[in-house]
């Protein structure tokens, strides 16, 4: 669909997280991209369910299973991320542009997109000589050279530069194009002439790259994966003596873990609830139970975001399906828009405890935390920021207009019920399966795409084989946008880590006074920080190995531990004027992100004062154990 000018100016003043603001055609020759990214993804799915099937019902492992599953995933994540930006979907902040006037506001645009593909013609050479290193290990199951895997990282970089210059070159404006060229040039050579004092002050070029540098892009509008990498790209250049071909490195590394394989499903299976009815039938559900008391809507939406956010695994997901089945309620009863947008990216931040989590699942890895565990701790932590946000939501209910809303019959909850109860079981069956162990996340992922694909054929009315391609390619799409921004992030915390950031903050932590007390308030700090800066993974895998040992020295149980920081890090998440989550819940309730700004922090008050309630009592987090 192409945009007026006057469509792409509301987006603009929209704020948030969003898409370029370019009309989102997409080149005629990228379809066959779309094609052979969304039959990757088919072929991730069905290997994995082979492996289930071959280890569980044979019990004969598939031994190549899961190099055919990396492979595809790869190919699938970095075609996704050139889709992405061909379609116009990277998210990026856009909070600073709108203040300024329409046409410097394109100037800027314009500068960030030529920034951008600067950056990948300069990593393009380096991940063209990553693939031919590659070339010289055999993958042990399959016996190919991982160049054939490692290909994708050039590929990817490669359509992604063409796919830039193209958006570029269509802007027509050129005084802009080639200022920002000379600029460029002159800041590069002044810089690497610095370069001997940029090395001799040592720790301080992090705020000037990685702080200074990384912030002016996002106020500028770059996409959020390419400020990331941006940053790490001009830190390694000027500061540093690592080469970019480490980066590239840790590019595919945070790209490519096999956790992430669950990442593209449960967009997916988030795509499929939508498409039939299965999350708003668990919505109606809830609604017929709670609909007619007062605050009644803002418990459904609440109890909605709980259930909903064991299904997809993606906030994205939980949100787009949850607020239209009933903002048009709340909103006849009262609630403004900004005030149910502020309910809404608070929950997703309270239901992130919420079994299947992907947070979780890494941080038990990295830190040797059981998994299990922060599942069943996951459940009673959430219940305990649901409980404080329902009473704050109660509280401002008081002068909410209740005329005309009727308690539902008994026939029509049990009618609700019938409709509600397969997909109901989606989320237990998910948590069931991983929290006991009988499967790893990725797998049961798939196994609850099979079965919402059935179900919903079955019993929801089925999906359209030509929404169901769309519904792959746009999987495919959303899954690489998100997974660069993880590997960029990864880069960037891999030179924090070569910085010795990592040490020195292990040595200002363990030199608090004031015992597990400050260390708690003070990790509740950093992540907090680190939530609103930062997707949540680069962050446990940068922190985690660091922390946790910490803790344990002073005596704070892992469980304990993991759910103070992941919950600071989701409050963060949906903290204005930086919290990226935040911007998200704007977008999908088409609402200016100036207006819930405003009505947001009551919302994030009282989630801190969960937060602080689960970091002074640990009976919430290891009771259920």
């Amino acid at each position: 669909m192409q945009l007026t000018d006057n469509d792409r100016g509301a987006e603009l003043a929209l704020g948030g997280v969003e898409a370029l603001t370019e009309p989102k055609r997409a080149e005629y020759w990228m379809r066959p991209v779309e094609f052979l990214a969304a039959g990757l993804l088919v072929v991730m799915i069905v290997t994995v369910l082979a492996n289930v099937f071959f280890r569980y019902v044979l019990t004969k492992p598939l031994i190549w299973g899961d190099e055919v599953a990396s492979i595809s995933f790869i190919w699938m994540a970095m075609l996704g991320a050139a889709m992405a930006v061909d379609r116009h979907e990277h998210m990026r902040l856009t909070v600073f542009l709108p203040l300024l006037p329409e046409r410097l506001a394109r100037a800027v645009e314009v500068v960030g997109q030529v920034l951008v593909c600067i950056l990948l013609l300069r990593l393009l050479p380096v991940a063209i000589e990553y693939a031919y290193e590659e070339s010289y290990v055999t993958s042990p199951a399959l016996g190919l050279p991982m160049s054939f895997r490692a290909s994708a990282l050039p590929t990817g970089i490669g359509l992604m530069s063409v796919l830039m210059l193209v958006s570029v070159l269509r802007t027509r404006a050129w005084a802009t194009i080639a200022g920002t060229l000379v600029v460029a040039a002159a800041v590069v050579a002044l810089l690497w002439f610095a370069k001997p004092g940029l090395l001799a002050i040592g720790n301080w070029n992090l705020p000037i790259f990685l702080g200074l540098v990384v912030g002016i892009l996002l106020l500028m509008g770059v996409p959020i994966a390419f400020c990331f990498a941006l940053g790490t790209l001009s830190y390694l250049t000027f500061a540093s003596h690592s080469p970019v071909f480490v980066m590239i490195g840790r590019i595919d590394e945070g790209m490519s873990s096999l956790i992430l394989l669950s990442v593209p499903v449960f967009v997916l299976l988030g795509c499929i609830l939508d498409a039939t009815g299965m999350g708003k039938a668990i919505v109606n559900f809830l609604a017929s139970l709670l609909g007619h008391v007062k605050a009644g809507m803002s418990y459904v939406l609440l109890g909605s975001m709980f259930l909903v956010s064991g299904i997809s695994g993606s906030k994205v997901s939980d949100m787009a399906t949850v607020a239209p089945a009933l903002f048009p309620e709340m909103r006849r009863r009262g609630h403004s828009a900004p005030e149910m947008t502020a309910l809404l990216a608070t929950g997703a931040a309270m239901a992130d405890t919420v079994p299947p989590s992907i947070v979780l699942i890494v941080l038990g890895s990295v830190a040797g935390v059981s998994i299990a565990g922060l599942f069943i701790s996951g459940f009673a932590i959430a219940m305990v920021l649901l409980i404080v946000l329902a009473v704050l939501a109660r509280w401002k209910a008081k002068d909410e207009d209740m005329s005309g809303v009727k308690r539902a019959s008994l026939s029509f909850i049990g009618k609700a019920a019938v409709i509600a109860t397969p997909a109901l079981v989606l989320p237990f069956m998910i948590r069931s399966l991983v929290g006991g162990g009988v499967a790893t996340a990725t797998e049961v992922s798939t196994i609850a795409v099979v079965y919402a694909f059935v179900i919903g054929v079955l019993l929801y009315g089925g999906i359209p084989m030509r929404k169901l391609g769309n519904m792959l390619v746009e999987t495919a799409a959303m899954s690489g946008a998100i997974l660069l921004i993880l590997g960029a992030a990864s880069s960037m915390a891999w030179a924090l880590t070569q910085s010795g950031f990592a040490r020195d903050l292990m040595a200002i932590v363990t030199g608090l006074p004031g015992g597990w007390v400050v260390f708690m308030l003070a990790s509740i700090a950093i992540f907090l920080v680190l939530g609103c800066v930062l997707e949540g993974l680069p962050a446990i895998v940068l922190l985690a190995p660091i922390m946790f040992p910490i803790a344990r020295g002073l005596g704070i149980h892992d469980i304990h531990y993991a759910m103070v920081i992941v919950t600071a890090m989701n409050i963060g998440l949906m903290a204005p004027p930086i919290g990226i989550g935040f911007y998200i819940a704007c977008k999908i309730a088409d609402v200016p992100a100036d207006q819930v700004m405003r009505r947001i922090w009551p919302y994030l008050l009282a989630l801190m004062i969960g937060l602080f309630v689960i970091a002074a009592v640990p009976w919430f987090s290891t009771a259920l154990l």
